[in-house]
């Protein structure tokens, strides 16, 4: 069709023409990092057997069960599966702006029978007419319009869209991270718990045969009946502590289950005998942290969109303009319709510039600005927070295992004090109640003991999310990526493979 070609040789012009694109571009501004951690002064780095794993992090605690619940969280987690498809509707986003680029096309034709009325007309009247005029109409036609990005305003769109979804994806690697660290920190306070039982059950097992003996030498007449009743109030407590304990140990098996994607009825996580070591882990430096953590990087990402959204702000200050063409053919018989006369066309252009708005684009490109800014001090922020938290995680670390192995010495003391004042009782010469105090301090120092490995677990968790895992930005998807992902030449992945490859870790 003339006008269709016409309209395209003019596209081809106006595109060798543009390429103006207004608005900044885009330089990362630098973050608030020291050269390197002040609590790492001193900290011994971790041999590199026992470096964090790229992706599967969790490996470093050699637990097969922790390994088996993580690996369940990508695949079954809820609230991942929101950001997955939050992530998935920005790719999307992104397909709706590069749309933009390129022209509308569209066909038309029909097809009519009509019958005019016969009363009243005066030229059916002289022709002796009565019963109406019936006439028939065809039409087809093709018409297509194109606006040429002129000003670089779609492809600033294009650009911020891209930076969002990859900020999208961002956010969904830190959900992915938070959750994971959620779960094994979960499974660090269940395993601790599992002593705790353990610690319980032989001090009340202990207490169990100390009350039998009292009640023998209470019978002999060789003891009275308050120290059978203190031994039987310091049994039936710490049986209620092993309640307690236990108590809480199936709320945590029940927010690992859910965390894991399952319900909390289907997930028994069985007690073991097995202690998960406390690791040591590398804390690298400061500086890599910026792109070892999917917040800091999404935060940067944001800042680039609202970069380029200040170049679309900037477009609209210069005129559109807009090219059409329309070709087709019409005619009153069907046979007439494919015949040069029927033949139909028409070209034009239309330039619209905004005169006057009362300043609201100006007031637009204002507002974009201060968008930015706020995305440059989010950025700033989320950077400064994150070295925050490997600093508390750092110095959690380091006081913990001080405090565990003044802890430990006092164990061992409290255990030597309760085994020599035991025998000092069965050879009578001090009483029951010297021997409840022994037992209950060396229980509670026991129980402390226990809460400090707690602490010092769940710490080095913290201390792995807040270095980002085993994370890197390099892991985010490419613009040329996140552009294979959207909907005009991305097929659907199955939901069983849901997630995109940069998430899928244990691939690596």
């Amino acid at each position: 069709m003339k006008g269709l070609a016409v309209c395209v040789g003019a596209a081809a012009l106006a595109t060798a023409l543009a390429g103006c694109v207004v608005g900044p571009d885009y330089h990362r501004p630098p973050a608030l990092v020291p050269a390197a951690y002040k609590e790492a002064k001193g900290w011994q780095p971790a041999l590199p057997a026992d470096a964090m794993k790229r992706g599967a992090w969790w490996a470093i605690y050699r637990d097969p069960v922790l390994d088996r619940l993580e690996r369940r969280v990508a695949i079954s987690n809820q609230t991942l599966k929101a950001a997955a498809a939050a992530y998935r509707e920005a790719t999307a986003i992104v397909a709706e702006a590069r749309a933009q680029w390129f022209p509308t096309v569209t066909g038309n034709g029909s097809a009519t029978r009509s019958r005019t009325s016969g009363v009243g007309s005066t030229s059916l009247a002289e022709l002796g007419g009565t019963s109406g005029f019936i006439s028939n109409s065809f039409l087809l036609d093709a018409a297509a319009s194109w606006t040429p990005d002129l000003w670089g305003r779609i492809d600033r769109l294009v650009e911020a869209n891209i930076a969002s979804a990859e900020a999208s994806a961002g956010d969904l690697a830190n959900a992915l991270l938070s959750a994971q660290g959620t779960l094994a920190s979960d499974y660090m306070q269940l395993r601790v718990a599992d002593e705790m039982a353990r610690l319980l059950t032989a001090s009340a097992n202990a207490y169990a045969a100390s009350l039998q003996i009292t009640q023998n030498q209470y019978r002999a007449g060789t003891s009275d009946q308050s120290a059978v009743a203190q031994a039987e109030a310091q049994l039936e407590a710490t049986r209620a502590q092993a309640i307690a304990v236990a108590n809480t140990r199936a709320a945590l098996e029940h927010a690992i289950a859910v965390l894991a994607g399952e319900p909390p009825a289907d997930v028994t996580i069985a007690p073991t005998t097995a202690v998960i070591a406390v690791p040591q882990i590398p804390a690298g430096l400061p500086s890599a942290l910026l792109e070892r953590r999917p917040d800091i990087a999404a935060a940067e990402r944001s800042m680039a969109a609202a970069n380029a959204e200040i170049g679309v702000a900037e477009a609209a200050f210069f005129p559109d303009v807009t090219l059409s063409a329309q070709s087709g053919t019409a005619a009153a018989m069907l046979a007439s319709l494919f015949t040069a006369p029927a033949r139909t066309w028409s070209l034009g252009g239309n330039l619209v510039e905004t005169l006057f708005n009362g300043g609201l684009n100006q007031a637009t490109v204002e507002q974009q600005r201060a968008a930015y800014d706020a995305a440059v001090a989010t950025y700033r922020q989320t950077a400064l927070t994150a070295l925050q938290q490997v600093e508390d995680e750092l110095a959690a670390q380091r006081i913990l295992a001080d405090e565990a192995k003044a802890e430990a010495a006092a164990v061992t003391a409290a255990r030597q004090a309760e085994s020599i004042i035991n025998n000092q009782y069965k050879a009578g010469t001090v009483a029951y109640t010297s021997v409840i105090v022994a037992e209950q301090t060396a229980l509670t120092d026991a129980v402390t003991a226990a809460n400090i490995r707690q602490a010092r677990l769940v710490a080095s968790v913290a201390l792995i999310q807040a270095l980002g895992g085993g994370w890197e930005a390099s892991q985010l998807p490419t613009p040329a990526a996140v552009e294979r992902q959207n909907p005009l030449n991305f097929s659907p992945i199955p939901p069983s493979d849901s997630w995109p490859r940069f998430l899928r870790f244990w691939e690596l």
